[in-house]
């Protein structure tokens, strides 16, 4: 048997109800809409004869019992009409909702008013004056009563069990705060019961919702936490930016609880379940919401274009190729040294991964014969430059091995770019190139002052981004956290105080995109990272939600590892005239001479840091003399 819903929709199985209790359920809402409208009528009989027998104080020396039986059963039949032709008893209207009491109201109203001037017509009256009236507000006040009884019964049912659920504090008190009280009281399956809620509006203290009463403000978090013995909150604050959500997170976490929240709230908003709750995670507490992408100006540089990403097989090169792919260019060339990588971001992308195409390409950008080959077959005309080394302490270590890829291995590029008239060069680099202090840094400022220089020669646009740590990349500090607590511990942090900037490859990728549309020759795009992140919170959140204890510890800081990251260098200025999340700096053009000079040069060694990292900063002339 399907059991029903006040408003006839099925209802979920919750608790075990008695066989009996199911089978009157069953029975009575199997023709819910005939029995509403026999307790309604029935109601309104009554109340009007009881009005009736109350004005007369039950004295019949001016009125009979008749009289007023007339007059209860006119009113009657005349509601039912009322109250038939507004759809009321016609499924028109949910049960005890707002629009079926709107109706009940004017329907009563409406026959209270017509039988008023009626019984004053008449030379005798059936009633006293007052009895229509007062017998439809009686009837009201008994309808509004039986429903609202009905739905306390029902929500009863609904309510998941506490024996069973868990016990949930919800922040937020508002629309959203009650919508997602409802949710959670509404499903007997229910895994979370709320037990109170939190909200910062100083009115709202002591307001219940549902029988949830507002216990405290956000200040009083770790009291009421360990009042109510919860461990979990729940976020309903639709306004709230990422700052309010990492600061309300961390604060949880220090108190032992986990965090969770609907990714979108205009869901909840429009009826989503608990199946849409989820825990808040480290990629939630980073963006700055959806981002406003010009997609024409996307498809009109990339739509119908040869494109070539090198690096494809990496965590920034394959989202690239994904996203990319989706604006449909001509040929997608993905070019990798690692043929397992590219077998991957292939599958990612027509999901069958047979490896026979041939703009799947095996080659190091090191070698400038095997580059000088692929730009001959393939002849792109936008190329997305991601292929780098990147991981900071091994660079330290083996800083030629940094400049081979991320300086001569750009300079390939950039060379064979201009030969064979690019239109469009976007070369990714990183944050570590402002005001470089590691080998990363330096590189990688080199490759966007090649850039830079190559801008001049080339009749296409050249151009570099230049963005933080990416959330959750290959060798990514999440990565090592997740799978450090995966084996027990410890977490490793290199100092309570470290800052890095972060956003997910997803948004990254897309402001890269982006970027290539809207900047000049030249020019270092600097992505809006947001605000920096401690790392130490990042590993206590996730230490907070691992299965057993883990401990945290600090190692200090590596070679070449910053205290704090920043996104631009000493005199680069903060301009937006494209978009509010990308950023225009002019770059000082390195001449390719130096570079030769360094490479031919008997003086420097590319293994010392120091001498390569001067020379750049010498006058040209001392190479070509």
């Amino acid at each position: 048997m399907v059991l029903r819903r006040p408003d006839g929709g099925e209802i979920a199985r919750g608790r075990p109800m008695s066989t009996a209790v199911r089978g009157f359920y069953g029975r009575v809402f199997g023709s819910r809409r005939q029995v509403q409208a026999a307790i309604d009528l029935v109601l309104v009989f009554l109340a009007v004869l009881g009005a009736a027998l109350l004005r007369v104080e039950f004295s019949f020396a001016d009125f009979s019992v008749g009289d007023f039986v007339v007059m209860s059963a006119i009113f009657t039949a005349a509601f039912a009409l009322v109250a038939l032709a507004m759809g009321l008893y016609r499924g028109r209207h949910p049960y005890a909702g707002h629009s079926e009491v709107l109706v009940l109201g004017v329907s009563a109203g409406m026959v209270a008013a017509a039988l008023t001037v009626v019984n004053l017509a008449f030379p005798e009256r059936l009633t006293p004056f007052s009895v229509p009236a007062a017998g439809g507000a009686f009837a009201l006040l008994l309808m509004f009563f039986v429903r609202a009884a009905w739905r306390n019964v029902y929500d009863s049912w609904q309510r998941p069990d506490a024996a069973k659920a868990t016990p949930v504090l919800i922040y937020g008190a508002g629309s959203a705060g009650h919508r997602m009280v409802e949710m959670l009281l509404n499903d007997p399956n229910s895994p979370y019961l709320p037990v109170g809620l939190l909200d910062d509006d100083e009115t709202l203290q002591n307001l219940r919702v549902r029988g949830v009463r507002v216990l405290g403000t956000g200040a009083d978090l770790e009291r009421i936490a360990a009042e109510t013995e919860v461990g979990r909150l729940v976020l309903a604050v639709p306004s709230a930016d990422v700052s309010w959500m990492r600061a309300v997170t961390t604060r949880a976490t220090d108190v032992g609880l986990q965090t969770s929240f609907i990714p979108q709230m205009q869901t909840l908003l429009e009826g989503g379940g608990v199946a849409d709750l989820r825990e808040v995670t480290e990629a939630d507490l980073l963006g700055r919401g959806r981002i406003d992408t010009d997609v024409d100006s996307i498809c009109d540089y990339v739509e119908g274009r040869r494109v070539l990403v090198t690096g494809a097989g990496g965590s920034i090169g394959s989202e690239l190729c994904r996203q990319l792919s989706r604006f449909h260019p001509a040929e997608l060339i993905m070019l990798d040294r690692d043929e397992s990588a590219l077998h991957a971001v292939q599958l990612s992308i027509d999901g069958k991964g047979q490896l026979s195409s041939r703009n799947l390409v095996v080659c190091n950008i090191r070698d400038h014969e095997a580059l000088a080959k692929v730009f001959e077959e393939h002849k792109p005309d936008v190329v997305f430059h991601a292929a780098a080394l990147k991981h900071v302490p091994l660079l330290e270590m083996w800083p030629a091995e940094g400049f081979k890829t991320n300086v001569l291995g750009s300079r390939n590029l950039l060379d064979l770019a201009v030969t064979h008239g690019v239109g469009r060069f976007v070369n990714i680099s990183t944050d570590k190139a402002a005001d470089p202090e590691n080998v990363l840094g330096y590189t990688k400022r080199m490759a966007e002052r090649l850039c830079a220089d190559y801008a001049t020669k080339a009749a296409g646009t050249f151009l570099s981004v230049r963005f933080g740590n990416v959330l959750g990349s290959r060798g990514s500090v999440l990565t090592a956290f997740r799978q450090q607590i995966a084996e027990g511990g410890p977490v490793t942090v290199t100092h309570p105080d470290v800052t890095r900037y972060f956003m997910t490859v997803q948004e990254a990728v897309q402001l890269v995109i982006q970027a290539g549309a809207v900047g000049n020759d030249g020019e270092a795009l600097i992505l809006d990272m947001g605000e920096p992140i401690r790392i130490a919170d990042v590993a206590k959140r996730l230490v907070a939600a691992a299965p057993e204890p883990v401990d945290i510890v600090y190692t200090g800081l590596r070679p070449g590892e910053k205290m704090h990251e920043i996104l631009m260098g000493e005199g680069e200025i903060d301009l937006r005239p494209a978009h509010p999340l990308i950023s225009h700096v002019t770059v000082r053009p390195l001449a390719n001479e130096v570079v030769d000079g360094l490479v031919s040069s008997d003086v420097v060694d590319l293994n010392e840091v120091d001498s390569w990292v001067d020379a750049v900063d010498t006058d040209v002339s001392v190479w070509l003399s």
